[in-house]
């Protein structure tokens, strides 16, 4: 599944363990292990170990309800000695499903369903009672049949809603063996994005009309049919959907047949085959008006790629992708695909960016549809991406599930690896590894820098505590960690690894240790030693670095690591921990070899370079692999500031080096006018990628400055550094210049517009002055175009974009104009905008994402201020629309991360005291956090900053 933060992916949404590690309980098999922690009480100073055990066949008499911890109380570590318990149920093993026969039939009118389901079970151990997963569905009895076609009517059927659990009563114990369970019921054709829910779209002819789709992870299978609605509790599925003929109805596996429904005239009964053995959340259908277009890979897999009506060619480029893709995946892993097709689906609602069910993959429209005339360069960047990193799930994922939701990092973060490896291999011109430092790493590292941040590896009760997991650690850190360790043990141990561990575990569950034994025996290193500690503790270090020229002329580095708080606080000694960590160093004269590498498993050592030549540059982190930031003496640091004016160094590494001095400067461990100066050297710079995330790191210090009296001061200098690469770019295309260099002119324009740049600003309106008039703006422009004419606009600029958007066609340009709208600056412009929002004009999945663009805005504080009330007093609608699921973890977050004041600070923490959001609840703390650190910065930086600029 891919979570898309604004445009891009998680793509894209910042203690326990010190130096214990999760390990096997040796005493038990894997199959009685539901999850087993080394929990550690840092107020007492010393680990207290607890290891749960709570699968069913280890405590048959007890096993219904256990205790799971809260660990949203316990990765925090101010609370780590309060461990609050709820109640969770893990289904018992002593009824299990082999296959379900499922029959739907959707009612568009009363959105409700109607369901049929027979399900093969298999009974272990005598009982009378079935317990399985219902979630807003009604049915008043079920039917066991025994393998002799006896059949038995259930005493009862309870109905658990706040639990999500049937339970049926038999007035007989079952037979052990095989049976089956038949269970007619009704269900609810929701609005909510998740089950089997409703979508609604716009006819070709202008109709609204309704189709029906689904959402099932993390836990929502249960909502569209009764069943055991956990990853590890696998089956086959054989599903029936009764649909309106002229329907396109389709569903994980080939139709089968399609025959007309007995007394119908227009009702059909489409059949499906029977998929593989998989867990319940990669099970989809999906009933509605769609065209397609189909090809087949290198080895003969047939794609489609279905779209709204009439745009069949707009999915031209995903399909390409993909025939491209699973070759790719099926040589990497070593295993072809293993179905007989693939259909890629747009649907029009959906509240991740994309959803890997096994052979029917739903998209967002905009992470699947490409305009050849109306979509950027960037926008095809994030298609690849996105197709790539579902079809990777197909593989790792789905042939190899996790056990438990503990180990969803694993899913997510390695498909948020490979998705690049992969489009580089498609279009490696897109410089892919860089994005990758850009939109993976340095967000991991941001959110990791917080004490509210969690291990990779986060044990999870109840499925309910997976939402709040779906963030930047489980995607971008453990994504970061898997490019470290592939990087460690080279390639070809790293494909035999994983080709052994998927054919080890195939159409089975695993946990993160499978992998690391696999990859351990491919490469001959301890992969285990090295990831359980970067798996298991939360955060990363900084490495202090500095040098000294030893009696013998040779150069000796000093490295030592602590761990890193954004906050600048110096680590508690039980927080402080160690980690081992790959590190590699380059030189001047070796670049872009390495001179040498090194494991850092102590606090501190030493590193003999040789003799190096008194004019040698140092550099760490080759790339920017490891995880960690780079604190390099004054002199050391000099030295490569010359280095960035000459564009030496990859992208990667000029990448990296200006996140490493913003992160430190944020923290206190550098002055944030130093690093101003350090920047200074970037004026030269080139790189799309590079720019991008400095301009981020500009933002951000933007939003903090509007709290002070010399904010313009700091919009001119921001103004001034991306001159020289606005002068050499211009407007319009360059004879030769690559996509990159066009997707650069597109993002120095505009910053240069939101910082108030009066050229940008007045050549923007005078093309989008034509732009309105038929002399369109290509695609890569648009945005800049957009957002810096609205910078000073009156109200009937911001009403033709907003009537421009309601007329476009295109889900793409509706959004690049949607988030374009935050850059106005004025009181009643700024709250018309908040309102477009929530408006019927914009999708339910993209209101959260207009909003966090309004209070992105860094070029009047009226924009986050106003942003903030305004969730305040539409709270309740927000809430009913959000109250689960990602989009309200991220709203949460981003609207109040950007504040420093300790007045702020005040105003979040009451409000969401009196307004708790449990599914928020650490994202809440995360937002706090930050505007703890931005107080903290503004405090001791404002006079230094204020001096520079004024000089």
């Amino acid at each position: 599944m891919l979570k898309l933060l604004g445009s891009n992916k998680v793509l894209s949404f910042r203690n326990l363990l010190s130096k214990s590690v999760i390990q096997k309980t040796k005493n038990y098999s894997r199959s009685s292990i539901q999850s087993y922690k080394i929990l550690t009480n840092s107020r007492l100073g010393s680990i207290e170990r607890s290891q749960v055990l709570v699968r069913d066949n280890v405590f048959p008499k007890s096993n219904l309800i256990c205790k799971s911890l809260n660990f949203r109380n316990i990765y925090s570590e101010k609370n780590s000695s309060k461990m609050s318990t709820t109640e969770f149920v893990r289904l018992p093993k002593s009824v299990l499903p082999v296959n379900y026969a499922l029959e739907l039939e959707p009612d568009f009118k009363n959105f409700t369903f109607n369901g049929q389901v027979v399900i093969d079970v298999k009974v272990n151990s005598e009982t009378n009672t079935v317990l399985l997963n219902s979630a807003e569905l009604s049915f008043k009895e079920a039917v066991f049949e025994t393998s002799n076609g006896t059949k038995m009517t259930s005493s009862s059927v309870k109905l658990d809603d706040q639990n999500e659990l049937g339970t049926i009563t038999f007035p007989q114990a079952l037979p052990l063996g095989t049976g089956r369970l038949h269970i007619s019921y009704t269900g609810i054709l929701n609005d909510k994005l998740k089950g089997f829910y409703r979508s609604k779209y716009v006819h070709p002819s202008g109709e609204e009309r309704y189709a029906a789709t689904t959402q099932f992870e993390a836990a929502d299978a249960r909502r569209a049919l009764p069943c055991w609605d956990e990853p590890a509790l696998k089956a086959t599925f054989d599903v029936t959907i009764i649909a309106e003929e002229n329907k396109t109805v389709l569903s994980n596996m080939p139709l089968l047949d399609a025959n007309r429904v007995e007394g119908s005239q227009n009702l059909k009964r489409f059949r499906f085959d029977r998929t593989p053995i998989m867990s319940t959340y990669l099970l989809a259908f999906v009933v509605g008006e769609y065209d397609y277009i189909e090809d087949k890979d290198r080895n003969g897999v047939l794609i489609r790629v279905y779209t709204p009506l009439g745009k069949q060619e707009l999915g031209r480029f995903a399909l390409e992708i993909a025939c491209k893709c699973l070759p790719f995946y099926a040589d990497f892993f070593g295993i072809k695909f293993n179905l007989p097709k693939l259909d890629m689906i747009a649907v029009t609602h959906l509240s991740f960016g994309a959803m890997e069910n096994w052979g029917l993959v739903t998209y967002r429209e905009t992470a699947l549809l490409v305009d050849p005339k109306n979509s950027s360069l960037m926008s095809k960047q994030t298609v690849a991406i996105v197709v790539g990193h579902e079809l990777a799930h197909q593989w790792f994922g789905n042939i190899v599930t996790m056990e438990w939701w503990t180990h969803l990092w694993l899913n997510e973060g390695f498909a948020s690896w490979i998705e690049y490896l992969c489009v580089d291999h498609c279009l490696p011109e897109l410089d892919i590894w860089t994005h990758f430092v850009n939109s993976d790493y340095c967000r991991a590292l941001e959110l990791d820098s917080l004490k509210n941040s969690h291990p990779i590896e986060v044990p999870v009760g109840p499925p309910s505590e997976v939402d709040e997991i779906f963030d930047a650690i489980s995607y971008s850190k453990g994504a970061t960690a898997i490019r470290m360790l592939h990087s460690y043990i080279g390639d070809d141990a790293f494909r035999t690894g994983l080709h052994n561990y998927l054919e080890k575990f195939k159409y089975r569950n695993a946990v993160t240790e499978d992998l690391w034994e696999a990859l351990t025996e491919a490469s001959k290193k301890p992969v285990n030693e090295l990831m359980q500690l970067w798996t298991s503790q939360t955060g990363y270090p900084y490495i202090n670095i500095s040098h000294l020229v030893n009696s013998n002329g040779e150069t000796v580095l000093k490295l030592s690591q602590e761990r890193f708080f954004s906050n600048g606080a110096k680590p508690a000694e039980q927080e402080n921990f160690l980690w081992k960590v790959p590190i590699t160093i380059v030189t001047k004269s070796s670049y872009p070899n390495i001179h040498k590498e090194i494991v850092l498993e102590n606090r501190t050592d030493e590193v003999n370079l040789g003799v190096l030549a008194s004019d040698e540059w140092i550099k760490l982190n080759k790339n920017t692999i490891g995880i960690y930031r780079s604190n390099y003496s004054p002199e050391l640091l000099l030295k490569l500031s010359n280095v960035i004016r000459e564009q030496t160094l990859h992208p990667t590494d000029r990448l990296g080096l200006q996140s490493d001095v913003f992160a430190l400067s944020q923290a206190g461990l550098l002055s944030a006018a130093d690093v101003l100066k350090f920047l200074e050297g970037y004026s030269t710079e080139e790189n799309v990628t590079v720019w991008r995330d400095l301009i981020s790191n500009l933002m951000s210090l933007s939003h903090t400055l509007l709290n002070t009296d010399f904010q313009p001061q700091f919009q001119a200098f921001v103004v001034k550094l991306l001159k020289p690469i606005s002068k050499k770019l211009g407007w319009d295309p360059i004879p030769g210049e690559s996509g990159l260099q066009g997707m650069c002119r597109a993002t120095v324009l505009r910053t240069l517009g939101i910082n108030g740049d009066r050229e940008t600003i007045e050549e923007a309106k005078r093309r989008l002055e034509a732009h309105f008039n038929g002399k369109l703006v290509p695609a890569d422009l648009r945005s800049a175009v957009y957002s810096s004419a609205l910078y000073d606009s009156q109200e009937a600029l911001l009403d033709r974009l907003i009537d421009l958007h309601n007329r476009s066609d295109l889900q793409e340009e509706k959004m690049r104009i949607a988030t374009s709208l935050g850059s106005v600056r004025s009181e009643t412009l700024i709250k018309k905008v908040l309102n477009f929002a929530l408006s019927p004009s914009v999708r339910s999945q993209d209101s959260v994402t207009v909003i966090c663009a309004v209070c992105s805005n860094t070029s009047t504080k009226l924009s986050s201020d106003l942003t903030w009330q305004f969730v305040k007093e539409n709270w309740n609608t927000i809430y009913e629309r959000y109250s689960s699921g990602f989009l309200i973890t991220r709203l949460c977050k981003t609207v109040t991360e950007n504040f420093a004041t300790q007045k702020d600070y005040q105003d979040v923490q009451a409000f969401f005291k009196a307004h708790p959001v449990p599914a928020a609840q650490r994202s809440i703390q995360q937002g706090l956090e930050s505007i703890q650190v931005n107080q903290a910065w503004l405090e001791r930086d404002e006079q230094k900053l204020k001096n520079f600029l004024s000089a």
